[in-house]
């Protein structure tokens, strides 16, 4: 019985530590939510892992690209509004050029906030 038992805890104790592939699963699902603009499934998914758009957005890229300017090259714009509304000014200002390369509706937004 105690063997079982402590078996078990180990088990248990390596099931829980994260993982690279944990951390590639989430920005991969974050890629994911983005690319096909759903903005509920985002807020929900980033919600249940407390998750802030502030802390991960330096760290993670879709296709070589930062989620906000991802977003405006899969035309994702109300994922794309929500993360101008997150982010800080001065992420934003620092990606004008490129949202403008791929949406105007987005450039337009982010140039609002900036100001």
């Amino acid at each position: 019985m105690k063997k079982l038992l402590i078996a078990s805890l180990i088990t248990t104790a390596f099931a829980m530590t994260p993982t690279a592939s944990a951390a590639d699963s989430i920005s991969l699902r974050i890629c994911e939510y983005v690319s096909v603009n759903d903005k509920k499934r985002l807020r929900g998914f980033l919600k249940a892992n407390k998750l802030k758009l502030r802390s991960i957005f330096k760290n993670i890229q879709c296709n070589g690209q930062n989620l906000l300017v991802f977003a405006a090259s899969s035309n994702a714009l109300d994922v794309g509004e929500l993360m101008i509304g997150k982010l800080s000014k001065k992420v934003i200002r620092a990606n004008i050029d490129a949202i403008a390369e791929h949406s105007a509706h987005l450039a337009a937004k982010a140039k609002k906030r900036v100001e």
